[in-house]
């Protein structure tokens, strides 16, 4: 005897076939995702604990302010730098 798919058995299949490239993907991207130490930011985090656009960050970044490391398109910035140049900027003011 035949048993026959019904649309619910497609869609349980679907959902189940999407679970798992999903939870593929998320191993995938952990095992290439760079490994930096606490004492390096990425640009957004940056962005949002300073408050500043990311053509200022561009600048602080062309201008030497600020160390960066360049990781497979995206830019980290070294904590301390970032402290320090807070610092001076609270003392002017």
């Amino acid at each position: 005897m035949k048993e026959r798919l019904t649309r619910e058995d497609l869609h349980q299949f679907g959902q189940k076939l999407i679970g798992t490239i999903r939870a593929l993907l998320e191993q995938e991207e952990a095992r290439n995702e760079p490994k930096l130490p606490v004492d390096w930011l990425k640009g957004r985090a940056v962005r949002k604990i300073l408050d500043i656009s990311p053509g200022t960050l561009q600048n602080l970044r062309i201008t030497g302010k600020v160390r960066f490391r360049k990781i497979l398109g995206s830019y980290y910035y070294n904590r301390s730098d970032l402290e320090q140049l807070f610092n001076k900027e609270q003392e002017k003011g």
